[in-house]
């Protein structure tokens, strides 16, 4: 369970400071699974970014002694430099971390030795992105020492940017999803009343979704469910298409997941392509992989050049259609190949060895 600490108090020094435009207790994913591993290391401090409160009283979390979490008591990110300045106990730390460029002007507050820009979505391109995202994003990249990117479409781009770029796609926790150290998984009581076979997703529900695809698939396949999980963000309830087999079952917690995944009979990633997935490279395609499930996508440009020999790659209903009916089965061995290559422990080991480079 997790500790509220006193905030009348000055935080702590801290070795990392990292700020996120994810919340630590949404969606759990890149920054919760490397930031994690970088405390066994650092004394880290995770700003969220500021929404909507306005009191001034900072809300601190202790996730462990080496992890704390700072939800500012503020409007906007405008002001957070200042606000920092005023409960921090001082303003040079080792490692600024960045997961989104809208953070950037702390930097004209806070003087880190390294500055480490961590790039897991190109943000500029998702639906309400701010259009100075484009001009902060440039000005993180003059200043950072370090860029990370969350795939290889995104190294492409940002390598044109920046002189020091390591491209590290987001990795897996195998033993969590493959639910290898469980005798006996019980059916949720969300999927007990569902058919079979069941095509599984999980993640954020937004507009890289193609609902369209979604729809029609769904009324071709009467027989089978379409089972989606997940928080819906930025589209509206009234967006989503509603048939007798696709099934809402909204977000369920990092630990609950593997629990569902075991009772999916195909995994899916009916991804729209568009803008806001041009660069995507999805964690869950490792995430369904430890769980031995059979993947249908469609053609997103990282999942194609990494994968397109063990994911059924499809272009519209019909494909998807024909990938139900007939879903691979040869990709055990090469999934097994695959997740001998990753895991979350290495990368972040790999990401310190850098930094410290860089510090050196």
């Amino acid at each position: 369970m997790n500790n509220y600490l006193d905030s009348s108090k000055k935080l702590p020094i801290y070795d990392m400071i990292v700020f996120s435009h994810l919340r630590w207790d949404f969606v759990y994913q890149r920054p919760q699974h490397l930031i994690t591993r970088l405390s066994n290391k650092y004394k880290i401090l995770v700003v969220e970014e500021p929404i909507g409160k306005s009191d001034n009283k900072p809300e601190i979390i202790e996730i462990s002694p080496s992890l704390h979490i700072l939800k500012p008591g503020i409007d906007h990110v405008e002001g957070l430099g200042s606000y920092l300045k005023a409960i921090l106990k001082d303003s040079k730390y080792l490692v600024g971390w960045f997961y989104s460029a809208a953070f950037v002007s702390v930097l004209n507050t806070f003087d880190f030795e390294t500055v480490v820009y961590d790039c897991m979505d190109e943000l500029t391109l998702f639906k309400g992105a701010s259009p100075e995202l484009l001009v902060q994003e440039n000005s993180l990249l003059s200043a950072a020492d370090i860029v990370f990117t969350g795939g290889k479409s995104l190294y492409e781009s940002k390598k044109e940017k920046h002189h020091n770029v390591f491209c590290f796609p987001s990795s897996v926790d195998i033993s969590h999803f493959s639910n290898e150290d469980i005798e006996h998984i019980e059916k949720p009581s969300d999927l007990r009343n569902i058919n079979s076979p069941i095509i599984g997703y999980y993640g954020v529900i937004d507009e890289r979704i193609d609902l369209d695809l979604l729809q029609q698939t769904a009324l071709q396949n009467p027989n089978a469910s379409l089972v989606m999980i997940g928080p819906i963000c930025k589209i509206e309830e009234s967006d989503l298409p509603r048939t007798e087999n696709i099934h809402y079952l909204g977000m369920k917690s990092y630990e609950e997941l593997p629990q569902y995944l075991h009772f999916f009979d195909v995994a899916m990633m009916p991804f729209a392509l568009n803008d806001s997935t041009k660069f995507i490279s999805p964690t869950k395609t490792l995430e369904y992989m430890a769980a031995m499930k059979p993947i249908i996508s469609t053609k997103i440009k990282d999942v194609v050049t990494e994968y397109s020999d063990c994911v059924c790659l499809i272009d519209n209903a019909d494909d998807f259609s024909i990938s139900i009916e007939q879903p691979m089965t040869d990709f055990h061995a090469k999934y097994e190949q695959i997740l001998e290559n990753t895991s979350w422990d290495r990368t972040a080991e790999k990401m310190c060895t850098i930094i410290n480079k860089v510090l050196a």
